[in-house]
């Protein structure tokens, strides 16, 4: 009986041996052969932020070994940048790695001292760079920072109000504005983003829903309009619209 108890235990340790072997080289067939490496990424909501921005990022190398990326610490690092709000990252087989991003809204670019930054609604820098970039956001002008990075938050309280009106715009419209200038403390011009600029009179930063809906009904018949505008105003109870002459 003892031999047999003997012969079982025996039995049962060779089999786990060979179910560890086994295992052992199943999984370094997936994490050292070719054929699993990094070709091919596909990435989901990103507006703003380019394939470079994300891979810099993320850490992320092309050509390296699919399973010996670590999908949860890609994430984590996405998740750091001021610019992404929400994050997913899976492998999906034999090759590709997929990212769904959920990103933080850009409302416009201002000058600063070494180059320009981008605000969200709250005036936080979520991005810095010194080349400007070809974005459909507008430029603030009138007003520049200084010694201002990403996560900072500006202070400049005319600015914030800017951002406070920009937020109030649906996307479509945002894009169709390529400057909004300060002309005075309490004036505010801005600029269509269209072949011939038409000027788009604020003025006081008050009103600001009812602005906005103008400004986005405005320039939504912008393009179907057959007289061409020089500007309008939106300082008065009725707009008023200066043709071009």
């Amino acid at each position: 009986m003892a031999r047999i108890r003997r012969r079982r235990k025996f039995g049962r340790l060779f089999k786990g041996i060979i179910f560890l072997v086994v295992s052992a080289a199943v999984l370094s067939f997936f994490v050292y052969v070719p054929f699993f490496t990094l070709q091919e990424i596909k990435i989901d909501g990103a507006k703003y932020l380019t394939q470079e921005d994300i891979l810099r990022v993320g850490n992320i190398y092309m050509g390296e070994q699919l399973f010996r990326l670590e999908t949860d610490v890609v994430q984590s690092r996405l998740s750091k940048d001021l610019r992404i709000e929400e994050v997913s990252v899976r492998r999906k087989l034999p090759h590709t790695l997929e990212i769904k991003i959920k990103e933080r809204r850009p409302l416009a670019t201002i000058i600063c001292n070494y180059g320009y930054l981008d605000l969200d609604h709250n005036g936080t820098v979520i991005d810095s760079y010194k080349t400007l970039k070809t974005m459909k956001i507008p430029m603030i002008t009138g007003a520049s920072v200084r010694d201002l990075y990403i996560g900072d938050t500006i202070d400049d309280e005319l600015v914030k109000k800017i951002l406070d009106f920009l937020a109030r715009l649906d996307e479509n419209t945002l894009n169709l504005l390529s400057e909004i200038a300060i002309v005075e403390a309490d004036y505010i011009v801005m600029y269509s983003a269209t072949d011939r600029p038409v000027q788009i009179r604020i003025g006081k930063l008050e009103r600001l829903d009812e602005k906005a809906r103008l400004t986005e009904d405005f320039l939504r018949d912008l393009s179907t309009n057959p007289h061409p505008v020089e500007y309008v105003d939106f300082n008065y109870t009725a707009p008023f619209i200066k043709l071009a002459e």
